[in-house]
């Protein structure tokens, strides 16, 4: 397959070869007659959860919308398109996606299958709209699923990192297409949030906090408000001791807004707003490394609090944090399962070597809040410590020996991390 990577080049894929099927056919055709493989999707994870020891599959060809259903305000697409595209079509037929992350760019299939979230107390995971889905199993046959089947195992096949075969059709709830204004603050005192941490968070449709931890402050604080949300009149200057920005905003000090979505409570669609970045431009840093860490809401501010005690350590290392609230919901495997949780996200520069040292550190520091990292970024937890963390692995690692005896969609991460934890 030659020197294939992922979006930020830090991982080199060890398969064997890369299909891209046109059909579900083809798909099914595939899967069938490989011994092992796994789905990638956009190429946004940074480890090697959706590596394999045989065959990867891309569904890039398979990036349409199959039917739009107004009875019941759901949207059924093919696993790999991608939100860019999908948010264009939904909107002009005048719907929308309850929330997106900050990258328009992933791939539908891929964000759901390891729980990528957007930002706000209301808003569930990506993945808790799904409400059906069809899945090419070990054996090339196609599976369909559903919300509220009788067996009781949707929950677990949401979430599925993969491991149950190759999501090929999804079924999305959507709802009324709205417009949104976005401003950006300079400068929140971390101390504020000790006090008025749900104030910030709930003061609008979806509010993010960035720092690149040089000090114990937020260098920004992005606030996305839906426009029947908004107060009448002009917007306030300051936001909790923020002063407004008179000048869009790039989250990475120092990097040029152009890439960024529009700023200055410019009024504009849901799917130019919610992201961070637009659709037609390389989007956050480039060359990067992530980590992200989950922890119950109520604990926000001791954990900041505790992460801020390793800020000499992570500043130079670092190019910005993001903090974002996420509500919670009953997937298996998401890490917002059972609980509304803030998610700690680090961008990291492309320097491995300090940032394996640094990870520790941070879950050291984290782990009396039961932090749960996310399955697609860098982490250094023992895999016996996320079985801690989730009380739904067993039941997921015999979902997996249900859909796929044999192993075919395990890779070397879902052993090690759901298999033998």
């Amino acid at each position: 397959m030659g020197n294939y990577r992922n979006w930020a080049g830090n991982y080199s894929y060890q398969a064997s070869e890369l299909l891209t099927p046109g059909s579900v056919e083809e798909v099914q055709e595939a899967v069938a007659s490989r011994r092992n493989m796994k789905a990638l999707g956009s190429r946004h994870s940074f480890n090697d959860i959706a590596d394999s020891s045989g065959s990867l599959l891309s569904l890039e060809n398979l990036n349409k919308v199959v039917a739009l259903d107004r009875v019941n305000s759901q949207v059924t697409v093919e696993g790999g398109i991608r939100y860019g595209e999908l948010c264009r079509y939904l909107h002009d037929q005048g719907y929308a996606l309850h929330n997106l992350a900050s990258l328009p760019h992933i791939s539908v299939a891929g964000a759901i299958a390891t729980a990528t979230h957007g930002s706000g107390d209301t808003c569930g995971n990506l993945a808790t709209v799904v409400s059906a889905m069809e899945v090419v199993t070990a054996d090339g046959s196609v599976v369909k699923l559903s919300r509220g089947q009788q067996d009781g195992g949707w929950e677990g096949t949401v979430v599925s990192l993969g491991g149950l075969g190759v999501v090929t059709k999804l079924t999305l709830d959507v709802v009324p297409a709205f417009q949104m204004t976005q401003h950006v603050y300079d400068n929140l005192p971390l101390e504020t949030l000790k006090d008025h941490f749900d104030d910030i968070t709930s003061s609008a449709y979806s509010v993010s906090l960035f720092t690149d931890w040089k000090q114990s402050a937020f260098n920004q604080v992005w606030v996305k408000r839906k426009l029947s949300d908004d107060v009448s009149g002009p917007i306030a200057p300051e936001f909790f001791g923020a002063r407004l920005a008179d000048v869009n905003r790039h989250p990475v000090p120092g990097y040029a807004a152009d890439n960024c979505s529009p700023q200055l409570g410019l009024p504009g669609p849901w799917y130019e707003r919610l992201p961070h970045f637009r659709m037609e431009f390389t989007p956050s840093a480039g060359e990067e490394l992530q980590s992200e860490y989950f922890v119950p809401r109520q604990h926000a501010y001791e954990a900041l609090c505790a992460i801020d005690r390793l800020r000499e350590r992570i500043a130079p290392l670092l190019y910005v944090s993001e903090l974002r609230t996420v509500a919670k919901d009953n997937l298996w495997l998401s890490p917002c399962y059972g609980r509304d949780s803030v998610g700690f996200h680090f961008t990291w520069k492309q320097e491995w070597e300090g940032v394996r040292q640094v990870l520790p550190l941070i879950e050291a520091e984290l782990e009396p809040f039961q932090a749960r990292p996310h399955w697609a970024k860098l982490f250094t937890m023992p895999a016996a410590r996320l079985a801690e963390l989730y009380d739904k692995l067993p039941d997921f690692r015999q979902l997996l020996l249900r859909f796929d005896p044999e192993g075919k969609f395990r890779n070397d991460y879902i052993n090690k991390y759901v298999m033998e934890a």
